[in-house]
């Protein structure tokens, strides 16, 4: 699953946007998922982790223009993958309107 987002802004503010946010995910979701693990090289943000009984794995790279997140679903999520694509877009289209 890929989706491009653009940030509206210069990449150093749009990798502050997505530290803020990351931290707020931990705080809030950090009870329901383990093994979680995230590092930047360079502009693109590695995360992996398990949430639900799902391993989960994917990147989060800031272009000049935008945000692409890339990541792989579990086969068993397979049939939600429309319905994830658009609540990761909106959610990420929310981090960027104000940027």
């Amino acid at each position: 699953m890929r989706i491009a987002i653009p940030h509206n802004t210069t990449r150093s503010r749009a990798r502050a946007i997505v530290e803020q946010k990351l931290k707020g995910f931990e705080k809030q979701y950090g009870d329901k998922a383990s093994d979680v693990t995230h590092e930047w090289q360079g502009d693109t943000l590695h995360v992996s982790g398990k949430a639900k009984g799902f391993a989960l794995k994917g990147t989060l790279e800031i272009t000049e223009t935008d945000v692409v997140i890339d990541g792989k679903l579990p086969f068993l999520a397979k049939p939600f993958e429309s319905k994830i694509k658009q609540t990761v877009e909106r959610e990420a289209s929310s981090m960027f309107r104000t940027a």
